[in-house]
C-alpha cells in the first residue's frame, strides 16, 4: 500500500484527512511561551484568530525529524510505500526535517517532495496525490508526476493588512503604517522556486481585487480540477472576489473556499483572500 504523508500548513481539516487516508504533521505555533500544535484542536482556528487580531505576535516552527520519522518506521514495519508532500522549502526547514528523517532509514521506501507551494496550492497537490494512488500507481511513477504536476498550480492572493508583515520583519513597520493610511492592498503570489512574492498591488479594496482577478484571468484554469477560493478568518472580501471571479468568466464556487490555516496565516493576516487552481498549461 501507499501511504500519504502531508503537514499542517496544507490546512486539511481533520475529516478530510480521514476522508481521504491522509497523514498530516503539525508544524507548531507559538504565542511567547505558549507552544501549540498546528492541528485545529491544541490551537482551535477562533482562538488563534483572536489572540493574532489583539495584537499578539505568534511565531511558527518546523515538526522534528523525529515526527517525520515515527511516520516512516510505521509505514516501514506495515511494509507500506510512503510518499511526503511537503511545504514549500523555501518557507520552511519541513522538507529538510524529513529528509533528515529518511537518512536515518536504510533503503525505505520513501519519496520526498518538495511542493514549493503553500496552503491550498499544497493541498492540491495532495489530492492529486490521492487520486493518483487510488488509480493503482506505483509510488516512484506518482512521485514523477508530482514533480512536473506542481509547476502547474498557481497561488494568488491580497492582503487587507500589512500589519502582519510588519510584526513578522518582512517590511519596516513606517513602510506598513504607509501603506495602512493610502489603503494599499499587496497582491502575492508564489514563484517557481517556491518564494513568496509581490505580484502587484491596488489602492483599496475594489481596485486590488480587480487587479487580482487580471491576474487570474492571464493563465486560464484546466477544468479537469477544482478551482479553491482561499481565505483568512473571514469570508467576506473572498465571497466579493469570487462574485466578481466568475462574472469574468472564471469558473469557482464560494462553496469550495477553503480557510488557512495558522502556519501561513500568521503571515497573510486577517481578511486575506484569493485562489489556487491548476492551470491548463
Amino acid at each position: 500500500m501507499i501511504r500519504i504523508i502531508t503537514d499542517s500548513a496544507a490546512d486539511f481539516s481533520r475529516e478530510e484527512l480521514e476522508q481521504n487516508r491522509i497523514h498530516s504533521v503539525p508544524l507548531q505555533i507559538a504565542f511567547g511561551d505558549d507552544t501549540y500544535a498546528d492541528n485545529n484542536e491544541d490551537l482551535p482556528a477562533g482562538a488563534f484568530w483572536s489572540r493574532l487580531n489583539a495584537g499578539e505576535n505568534p511565531k511558527t516552527s518546523q515538526p522534528s525529524p523525529e515526527a517525520f520519522l515515527r511516520l516512516f518506521e510505521e509505514a516501514r514495519a506495515a511494509g507500506d510505500e510512503v510518499i511526503c508532500i511537503l511545504l514549500s522549502s523555501a518557507l520552511s526547514g519541513t522538507f529538510q526535517s524529513a529528509l533528515l528523517a529518511r537518512g536515518m532509514l536504510d533503503d525505505a521506501p520513501v519519496y520526498l517532495v518538495d511542493s514549493l507551494l503553500a496552503t491550498i496550492g499544497e493541498k492540491l497537490l495532495v489530492l492529486h496525490t490521492c487520486r493518483l494512488r487510488d488509480e493503482g500507481l506505483s509510488a516512484g511513477d506518482i512521485a514523477r508526476e508530482l514533480e512536473r504536476f506542481k509547476t502547474r498550480i498557481r497561488v494568488l492572493g491580497c492582503l487587507n493588512t500589512l500589519d502582519n508583515l510588519a510584526r513578522g520583519g518582512r517590511i519596516p513597520k513606517a513602510a506598513a503604517n504607509l501603506g495602512t493610511l493610502v489603503q494599499l492592498k499587496p497582491l502575492v503570489t508564489l514563484t517557481p522556486d517556491g518564494h513568496i512574492s509581490l505580484a502587484g498591488k491596488g489602492m483599496g479594496l475594489h481596485r486590488a481585487t480587480d487587479a487580482l482577478i487580471r491576474l487570474v484571468l492571464e493563465r486560464p484554469a484546466d477544468p479537469a480540477y477544482p478551482a479553491l477560493p482561499l481565505y483568512t478568518h473571514t469570508t467576506e472580501n473572498c465571497a466579493a472576489f469570487v462574485r466578481k471571479l466568475n462574472q469574468a468568466g472564471f469558473a469557482c464556487d464560494m462553496e469550495d473556499a477553503m480557510p488557512v490555516g495558522p502556519t501561513i496565516g500568521t503571515h497573510l493576516g486577517p481578511s486575506a483572500f484569493g485562489i489556487a487552481y491548476v492551470t491548463a498549461d
